[in-house]
C-alpha cells in the first residue's frame, strides 16, 4: 500500500487549518506543517495533529516553501493541500482504496480540484492538479506564485476531489505584489505566469493593463488551454470598449 506524507505550508490559518486536517489526518501516515510566520493560533492548532511542525522564513516564493515541506517528508508520496482545502467525507473511502490499489511504479496522481461552487455548494469549476507526487528529488515545485510541478513519468488520473473552500479574504494584494517584484527585478514571466499576472491585474480593477498582458499571453504558442479560455473571457469585454 502506498504511504502518504501530507505536506502543507501555512501562515495565519487559524480559521481553516483544523477543518483541513480533520478531513484527512486519519488517511495519511505523516503530516508535515511548514509555518512561514504565523502570529495567530495556527501553530497551536497544527500541533494537535502532528509533532512535525517546522518554521521557515517566507521569501515571497511559494515554490521555495513547498519544496522545503517536501524535503521533510519520509513516505512514498508527498500530498499537498492548502489550509483552506478540505477532503469531503464522500471521498475518504475512495482515497483509501486508491492507496491500496495504486500501481507501485506510479509517479504522479492527478486529482480533481474543485475551486468554485454554486449557491447549493455544487462545484462549478474543477481542474486536475498534481496531488500525490513520488517522494524523490526529481520533482520540484516551480513558480513564486501559482506554483506547480510539471507532471512526468507514470501518471494516474483519479476523480477523487479536493475542495478549495476559503473563509475570508486572505491577503488580496499578495500575489500582485509578488509579480510586481519579479518584474521589477528584471525577470521575464513565463507564459503561465503571464496569464496569472494579467488575472491579478484584472481582479484589482487595472483593466487596461490586464487586457494588454492577457492579449500578449494569448498570442504565445505556449500556455495551458484552460488558461487561454479564461483569458479570453476576462479580456474580451474590455478590449471591445
Amino acid at each position: 500500500m502506498a504511504t502518504i506524507s501530507l505536506c502543507m505550508i501555512v501562515k495565519n490559518e487559524e480559521m481553516h487549518i483544523a477543518r483541513c486536517l480533520e478531513s484527512v489526518a486519519e488517511l495519511v501516515e505523516e503530516i508535515i506543517i511548514v509555518d512561514t510566520g504565523s502570529t495567530d493560533r495556527t501553530l497551536e492548532i497544527a500541533s494537535r495533529y502532528t509533532t512535525k511542525v517546522f518554521s521557515y522564513p517566507w521569501k515571497d516564493n511559494f515554490a521555495d516553501a513547498r519544496n522545503y515541506s517536501f524535503s521533510r517528508a519520509s513516505m512514498d508520496y508527498c500530498m499537498w493541500m492548502d489550509a483552506d482545502d478540505v477532503l469531503e467525507e464522500t471521498e475518504k473511502e475512495r482515497f483509501l482504496e486508491l492507496k491500496q490499489s495504486l500501481p507501485p511504479d506510479t509517479d504522479i496522481v492527478m486529482m480533481k480540484y474543485n475551486t468554485a461552487f454554486d449557491e447549493a455548494g455544487r462545484p462549478v469549476f474543477s481542474c486536475f492538479r498534481e496531488r500525490w507526487i513520488r517522494n524523490s528529488g526529481h520533482y520540484r515545485w516551480a513558480g513564486a506564485v501559482h506554483e506547480a510541478i510539471s507532471p512526468d513519468g507514470r501518471i494516474v488520473y483519479s476523480d477523487i476531489a479536493v475542495c478549495h473552500k476559503k473563509l475570508g479574504a486572505g491577503e488580496p494584494d499578495r500575489n500582485l505584489r509578488i509579480y510586481r517584484k519579479i518584474i521589477a527585478d528584471g525577470q521575464v514571466l513565463e507564459p503561465r505566469h503571464q496569464y496569472y499576472y494579467g488575472r491579478e491585474l484584472y481582479y484589482h480593477g487595472q483593466y487596461e493593463e490586464a487586457v494588454s498582458v492577457l492579449e500578449r499571453f494569448l498570442l504565445l504558442p505556449q500556455g495551458w488551454v484552460e488558461n487561454k479560455i479564461e483569458a479570453c473571457s476576462e479580456s474580451m469585454p474590455y478590449s471591445l470598449l
